[in-house]
């Protein structure tokens, strides 16, 4: 009846998971609890769950990243604190468990935290950046982020039924198959993936559509803000990439429960072709995530420098280079295979040539900053951070392009410390850059400046403090995913690397209080003028928090930067454009669709893990009864009165007039003459 499940299934001989799946079902019984009490979840029904506005779909996807980082965050603090038990000691944690706890890390901060944050921030500014009131397929962007929390979902179920992946992050055969791994971690795994990467395939072809298709009028290709051509680039690759992991994990997937041998060496399979494939997925996947980063700080650059980006052209070529680059590089991540010389050349210079295009960027964006009058915000601070911080990374990655260098490195501790250099100096602190950005455009006040640059400067200290010894302990020798050591050498790097991660927890308690203290101090930190940052781009033009048409008549784009003009001739002339003639708008209609399909992929995912087959057959047909009710549905669009965006959009005019008066023209261009000027 139900298949593998039964009550051994909970961890009742393993205290650590048991508490934590415990805490965590008591705070989501609390939190839904507090929602039904107070009366919000209609609300939250109405205007969340079931909205297919960019905006919230962004935000959810935001706050989805959020706390998966915490839960990956917690994965690393249990790592480092077990190395530094470990030295001639078992340390706290099983070899099983700690197994588990290193799978789930790299899983979790990959799939579930930093391709959330990035889809997030595109979901919420892209649409916004070209001047359009929403993605090309709506309903599918409320599907895509649904998916993606149903795997999330599957993940942290194995935390409490069952058990995660002891395979690693990346499930390399013949570990992952059903001969030497029979329990459900690795199908955890496998169909938590490959539903999320459906999701995020929808919205690779979502976002491509969108950016190639729908722009404001007069928004050339060459008129988008630089932002909105790495969402382009990472859509791009996602689209190319994608389908590689599903079908990798697909194959996979039918060795374990059909008898298929596509990996089993011993049946006529190949172990090494899931490396190859997976690999061929794996590195574009460095750059889906790390392209939109590179966008953001594009954005906040330009904006506390006070002037245009550098090289706007240069920069698109470069970001088009990598998006095609990024595909000729993938067997550096297995130069020890044996593939040969001539084969290992050819990628390890390709390796070395894709960073000539990020070193473009980092001179773009250094010759930006030069003659600006930069304001040291917090945005601006992880933008710095990040430009000294992936310099080093991208070097220890050029190092390791060289195929005999990076034999000595293979499989050690650099090659972890390296990656991390990359994740969590490019992406991560492009995240919170742009979270810092973009948050009082989407909520209508800013984010406290004191909290943030306290969680920066620690951030910016635990990572060094962590990941440079590990550098270190790597070139000693020292290898990955070690649960217990004992050479004594190696010792005082690894508790070095553990008081890092004691400055990290400081940093991440800043972040918390950054969000609690601007909640509780929301009016004083109010913004009104909808430009917060004296932004150069369309998003700063429209209400904070944007109307759900986000603009009452698309403007008409005359160059680069067509809100600086806008806010320029104001300026000069003391005075807004013409109050438009207002029309009614249709926008798309919210629909539950995607939150009832991820309901019944959830089911399925969950019995297709445990063999429960009655199940499987019950969500696939509610998810086909979804569809058919999806595609026979006869109202699609409503319209909002004209008078409703007159309203709006009037009182926006308000708020503008009040800001123009307070800005005498003499000192705003005084202000701004030396730095406007294209570099």
């Amino acid at each position: 009846m139900l298949g593998k499940l039964t009550l051994n299934a909970i961890p009742f001989d393993q205290p650590i998971p048991l508490i934590a799946g415990g805490l965590v079902f008591l705070v989501l019984i609390a939190v839904i609890a507090w929602v039904v009490i107070r009366g919000h979840l209609p609300y939250l029904w109405h205007e969340w769950i079931t909205s297919v506005d960019h905006k919230r779909i962004g935000v959810m996807y935001t706050l989805l990243g959020l706390v998966m980082l915490l839960r990956g965050f917690i994965d690393a603090i249990m790592i480092r604190s077990q190395q530094a038990l470990a030295f001639h000691a078992p340390g706290y944690l099983p070899p099983e468990h700690y197994d588990q706890v290193f799978s789930a890390h790299g899983t979790i901060m990959i799939f579930f935290a930093a391709m959330p944050l990035m889809i997030g921030l595109m979901n919420f500014a892209v649409p916004l950046q070209l001047g359009v009131r929403d993605v090309a397929f709506p309903t599918f962007n409320s599907t895509s982020f649904w998916l993606t929390a149903t795997g999330a979902l599957l993940v942290n179920l194995s935390l409490v039924i069952g058990e995660f992946s002891r395979a690693m992050w990346l499930p390399y055969p013949p570990l992952s198959e059903y001969r030497y791994s029979p329990d459900v971690g690795v199908d955890y795994y496998l169909w938590a993936l490959q539903i999320a990467g459906v999701g995020t395939l929808l919205t690779g072809i979502n976002f491509v559509t969108t950016i190639l298709k729908i722009r404001a009028p007069g928004m050339s290709y060459l008129r988008m803000p630089v932002f909105c051509w790495t969402a382009l680039a990472a859509n791009l690759l996602i689209i190319a990439a994608f389908p590689v992991l599903t079908a990798t994990l697909a194959m996979l997937l039918l060795d374990r429960y059909l008898g298929f041998h596509f990996f089993t060496n011993s049946g006529g399979g190949n172990m090494m072709m899931f490396v190859n494939l997976i690999w061929a997925w794996g590195h574009p996947e460095v750059y889906i995530l790390v392209l939109p980063a590179f966008g953001i700080f594009s954005e906040v650059i330009a904006t506390f420098s006070g002037k245009p980006l550098f090289g706007y052209r240069s920069m698109v070529a470069a970001t088009m280079g990598i998006c095609l680059i990024s595909f000729l590089v993938w067997l550096h991540h297995f130069f020890t295979m044996g593939a040969g010389g001539d084969v290992n050349a050819v990628f390890g210079i390709a390796t070395a040539i894709i960073a000539v295009p990020t070193g473009v960027k980092i001179f773009n964006w250094m010759f930006t900053m030069y003659g600006g009058r930069i304001r040291f915000t917090t945005p601006m601070l992880w933008a710095l951070g990040f430009t000294v911080t992936f310099v080093i990374g991208g070097m220890t990655g050029v190092l390791v392009s060289v195929p005999p260098a990076d034999f000595m490195v293979h499989n050690s501790l650099f090659l972890v410390a390296h990656f991390h250099n990359v994740i969590i100096g490019g992406v991560l602190f492009g995240a919170f850059a742009g979270v810092t950005y973009w948050f009082p455009k989407a909520f209508g006040f800013r984010l406290h400046e004191g909290w943030g640059k306290a969680a920066f400067w620690l951030s910016l200290a635990g990572f060094y403090i962590t990941f440079v010894p590990l550098y270190a302990v790597g070139l000693l020798g020292m290898t990955r995913r070690l649960q217990t050591y004992d050479v004594a050498e190696w010792r005082p790097w690894v508790l070095a690397a553990g008081v890092g991660i004691l400055v990290l927890c400081g940093a991440l308690a800043c972040q918390i209080m950054q969000f609690i203290v601007s909640i509780r101090q929301r009016e004083l930190l109010r913004d009104l003028t909808g430009d917060p940052w004296n932004g150069r781009s369309l998003e700063w033009s429209t209400a904070s928090p944007p109307p759900a048409f986000n603009f009452a008549v698309l403007p008409n784009v005359e160059g680069e930067e067509p809100y600086w003009e806008i806010k320029r001739r104001a300026i000069e002339t003391q005075q807004l454009t013409a109050e438009p003639d207002y029309k009614p708008i249709e926008m798309p209609r919210n629909s539950p669709t995607g939150f009832i399909t991820a309901f019944f992929c959830t089911i399925t995912g969950f019995a297709l893990i445990w063999h429960i087959w009655w199940m499987v057959g019950l969500g696939l047909f509610g998810a086909y009864v979804v569809f058919v009710w999806f595609a026979w549905r006869d109202r699609e669009e409503h319209v909002i009165p004209a008078e409703d965006v007159a309203e709006a959009d009037r009182a926006r005019r308000r708020v503008r007039a009040q800001w123009l008066a307070q800005n005498e023209r003499e000192e705003w261009l005084a202000a701004h003459a030396e730095v406007s000027e294209p570099a």
